[in-house]
């Protein structure tokens, strides 16, 4: 039978409510008490209940974390890394999956707030104002997003644009394509600006194709404006736009990187097993999972903590077979 608090309470010599104090305010009991109470729990291995140990912190033990779509492999290793944070503090994961729906986000968000002690939200698509009135609510961690007063994890979006179109510049690309993604997205937005700051300093031209969904169709259907764009390479969103590039491109007959180069963002699995492999930028995803849940369970160890509560992650341009020397006119 698992051992209970009434057991290590009776090894270590002290009452049951002694042992409680002992493993949820150690401040409270001596350090001779501490140290016997502390024996005792190793020696026989005991575990507090989740429930019981709800009632005497306040907090569930759980975190909500809330991503666009699990089925883009980005969120599915941003979500690997918070499950295995979490996993080391005892604290288990509720995830939520909006589908890209902006007016579905806040409902999810503010259900699931009622049955956890803190959320992350990863790329959120809400506005600054929803962002704003959820964390007066309950504790909140951002992924991939700022927010004014909300800690958080991004990436440098801007230095990856420079570092893709650096690339393609020194391949010999003059004429290059942007596929963006959601509106709404705040890596859409970084990204873009990254992008213009980019090809103004080295003097190229950017065509910007539009917005299209993050997934392998919206990549099929902005290769064609892609192609009539006269670009000799494209930076996509994200590499399920990109697969999803090569693929009409393959279908049309059009040579990549011969006749196209292309670019994606993420560096997720499959950008390696594409035909060819893609060059794209690579994101450290389950980084910035670990990262989140570090930074919410400091916020609910101390809320009113000054220490800075924003990070910023790099990317690193990785070079595969997606990309080479500009078409000859």
């Amino acid at each position: 039978m698992p051992a209970t608090i009434r057991d290590v309470a009776r090894l270590a010599g002290v009452s049951p409510s002694t042992v409680s104090r002992a493993l949820s305010m150690p401040e409270m009991v001596n350090a001779a008490t501490r140290v016997r109470v502390a024996a005792a729990v190793e020696q026989l291995g005991y575990q507090p209940n989740r429930a019981a140990r709800g009632l005497i912190t306040g907090r569930t033990g759980n975190i909500g974390l809330v991503v666009p779509d699990l089925a883009n492999p980005f969120f599915a290793s941003v979500t690997k890394g918070v499950q295995a944070r979490a996993r080391r503090s005892d604290t288990a994961v509720f995830v939520a999956d909006t589908d890209e729906d902006v007016t579905a986000e806040v409902g999810l968000v503010r259900a699931l707030s009622k049955q956890v002690d803190g959320l992350i939200l990863c790329s959120p698509r809400s506005g600054d104002a929803d962002l704003s009135a959820i964390a007066q609510d309950t504790n909140v961690v951002l992924v991939n997003r700022t927010a004014e007063g909300i800690p958080g994890i991004t990436y440098d979006n801007e230095e990856g644009m420079r570092q893709a179109v650096a690339h393609l510049v020194a391949l010999g690309h003059r004429r290059l394509a942007w596929v963006g993604g959601p509106v709404t997205s705040w890596s859409t937005q970084h990204r873009g600006i990254g992008l213009e700051n980019a090809v103004a300093d080295h003097g190229v031209e950017l065509s910007r194709v539009g917005h299209f969904g993050p997934t392998y169709e919206g990549g099929m259907a902005a290769a064609d404006q892609v192609v009539a764009s006269g670009a000799t390479a494209v930076i996509t969103y994200n590499d399920l736009v990109a697969i999803g590039l090569l693929a009409r491109l393959h279908a049309r007959g059009i040579s990549v990187p011969g006749d196209l180069s292309v670019v994606g963002v993420d560096d997720i699995a499959m950008s390696r097993m594409a035909r060819p492999a893609l060059t794209t930028v690579r994101l450290p995803k389950q980084e910035a999972g670990r990262i989140a849940v570090e930074l919410l369970l400091a916020l609910l160890d101390d809320p009113d903590s000054t220490v800075d509560t924003r990070g910023t992650l790099h990317g690193e341009l990785i070079v595969r077979d997606s990309t080479g020397p500009a078409a000859s006119p």
